[in-house]
């Protein structure tokens, strides 16, 4: 038998086929079976003009049978099959697609698609195997013929016996490798969990002989080996059914199938677009965060099919970083995938996609927040840090889509609050929207600077992220009302009399202070009288855009710059301790500067700040004491 070379394609080229176009060895059988399903949609279409053809989807299947003792996988199809000028021109031409033609032939209705573009698929069989046998007998012939290929090589065509109409690929599988284990492509449980993986929703019934022990009848301990022919693939996706036939444990059974989380969802959305971009979604709302989220192993994106065949595991251009928590599935027919059928060619489809999908879980979160609060909450516990990330992120460029999604805790309300629920509250005198940052509510309750606020009866948001402030730096407003930290050394909220008080006891005191700036030289920007203590005698505020709670944070990074905030230490010149300082300064200044080295240490403890000099201040302490 004359053994005939592959038609204008090279060793080389099938070589790199089935070396570097695919990335991962599995993906072979996804592609058989995909084609096995394009053969079946064929007979379909031809029914649907030839009055001669019935199609009963009854008859139409795809058989998988694994024979570990002759190392030999076969693909089963009872698909329109091929004649021998059709094997001949599509799969002793590499890179010819006869799907492709028939797409082009045939008008496609009733929601079908034929999976096939780029003839390719098929030969990702020689990734795993030594030889490929392809016997087929087409729709309307008599005779069957035999496909036979080693490789690059080339193949032979020859007559042969076949009953039935279809195809049966034979795959003889290569013997293990020092770093390959061919092996597995022979094991039922691994075939199947493949299928399962990318095939589970082809629409054909996927079946196997699948061997289980069971126990015998009429016996309570012994066990029996039973094999039985079982429907592997689920058929029917639950995207593409109507939404009024699923309930939401219908969604959460999804889920978990799919091994989206160990979790229940918070919500789902499930949304079918068919207008210049036709897609299915459904999306799920975790409740609970991955225990890996804010690490770098973590993998954002959906899934993302083609016609029911799983394309990419985690896509991530589908979802933007800020909304990376959201787990589910995409399904498209309008895709431009490259000719390995495992990344896109083009982005333009996909930015369409993941546009409305990012509108899709906004929508989704604001309705959370409106109607199930708890839900809500719940969610923002888990994943609110992420929303704080994206407004900050890129320049502010999504500030304006996750502010209203912004919660924070309420020295008023006691709980989580939204900025519009905050500004909604304002009096009408109130110029800011306050807030204190710290290590936890407690801490922060604790502050010296929020007494002066608290006093006039305004709320102030805790912020207890390391996040927080540089998002609201980022924000700057909301609804024309500006940020203003209670350590800001402009609160906008002092009346003209204690404006004039302060600035007379600065002016009458204006020597104390500068000493103690001097004996504080490059440790503070200024000393002052302060405007907001009324109990606590000293505090700091600050000046510039850094804050202290923002020194803290760049410096624990990495890369730790020594950024400093402009610190301004205030002294409370109604307290007992100011007392001191005025007699320190007029009759002994070592006690002054003992004094001045005390309050400022205390003022660094107050906001979790580390002490330069921890021995020097406890004998500091000692001193005072004695």
């Amino acid at each position: 038998m004359e053994k005939k070379a592959f038609q204008a394609e090279s060793k080389r080229l099938l070589d790199m086929m089935i070396h570097s176009i695919y990335s991962n060895k599995e993906i072979f059988l996804r592609e058989l079976v995909s084609n096995a399903s394009d053969a079946i949609d064929k007979i379909y279409y031809k029914a649907l003009t030839d009055d001669s053809l019935t199609f009963n989807q009854d008859d139409y299947y795809i058989k998988i049978v694994a024979d570990k003792d002759s190392r030999t996988l076969k693909v089963i199809d009872t698909g329109i099959g091929m004649s021998q000028e059709e094997l001949e021109d599509n799969l002793g031409t590499i890179a010819k697609s006869g799907s492709l033609a028939f797409k082009g032939e045939n008008e496609l209705k009733d929601g079908y698609d034929i999976i096939g573009q780029f003839g390719v698929g098929f030969y990702s069989a020689f990734m795993v195997a030594d030889q490929v046998t392809v016997i087929s007998k087409a729709l309307g012939s008599e005779e069957a013929y035999k496909w036979v290929s080693t490789g690059a090589d080339g193949y032979t065509i020859e007559t042969t016996e076949k009953e039935t109409v279809g195809t049966e690929i034979t795959l003889t599988i290569k013997e293990n490798a020092e770093d390959e284990n061919y092996d597995e492509y022979l094991d039922e449980y691994r075939l199947k969990s493949i299928i399962k993986k990318y095939s589970d929703f082809i629409r054909y019934p996927i079946k196997m002989d699948i061997t289980e022990s069971k126990l015998k009848e009429g016996t309570e301990d012994e066990f029996e080996e039973i094999t039985e022919e079982q429907t592997i693939n689920s058929m029917v996706p639950i995207w593409r059914k109507n939404k009024s036939e699923l309930t939401d444990a219908d969604y959460e059974n999804f889920y978990t199938e799919k091994r989206y989380g160990f979790d229940k969802p918070l919500a789902h959305i499930h949304t079918s677009v068919d207008g210049a971009i036709r897609y299915n979604a459904i999306l799920f709302i975790p409740e609970n965060i991955p225990f890996d989220y804010y690490s770098k192993e973590f993998e954002k994106g959906l899934e993302l099919y083609s016609s029911g065949v799983l394309i990419m595991n985690k896509c991530a251009e589908l979802l933007p970083d800020y909304f990376s928590f959201v787990k589910g599935m995409v399904d498209s027919e309008d895709l431009s995938l490259n000719i390995s059928r495992e990344i896109l060619q083009q982005d333009r489809q996909l930015k369409r996609i993941a546009n409305n999908i990012e509108k899709k879980i906004k929508s989704e979160l604001q309705s959370l927040l409106k109607k199930t609060r708890d839900k809500y909450v719940k969610f923002y516990e888990s994943f609110g840090r992420q929303l704080k990330f994206g407004v900050y992120s890129d320049y502010g460029m999504h500030k304006e889509a996750l502010q209203d999604l912004l919660m924070f805790y309420s020295s008023k309300e006691k709980k989580l609050v939204t900025l519009d629920e905050y500004i909604s509250r304002m009096p009408e005198e109130q110029k800011y929207i306050y807030y204190a940052s710290g290590d936890s509510i407690d801490r922060i309750e604790k502050l010296p600077q929020t007494e002066v606020v608290a006093e006039k009866g305004y709320e102030i948001l805790y912020f207890t992220e390391d996040i927080d402030e540089f998002a609201i730096k980022m924000l700057l407003s909301y609804k024309e009302k500006e940020f203003r930290s209670v350590a800001s050394g402009d609160l906008g909220i002092e009346d003209k009399e204690e404006d004039k008080q302060e600035n007379e006891e600065t002016k009458e005191n204006k020597e104390l202070f500068e000493s103690m700036k001097e004996i504080l030289a490059g440790k503070v920007k200024d000393v002052r009288a302060s405007k907001r203590l009324r109990s606590h005698p000293v505090c700091f505020s600050t000046e510039g855009e850094i804050t202290i709670e923002m020194e803290k944070v760049l410096n624990a990074m990495p890369d730790n710059q020594n950024i400093q905030a402009d610190k301004v230490l205030e002294i409370n010149t109604n307290h007992e301790v100011y007392q001191s300082l005025k007699t320190a300064y007029e009759a002994d200044q070592d006690k002054l500067k003992l004094f001045t080295n005390l309050l400022y240490n205390q003022a660094l403890l107050i906001e979790g700040l580390p002490i330069q000099d921890p021995v020097e201040f406890t004998n500091d302490i000692c001193k005072v004491m004695v």
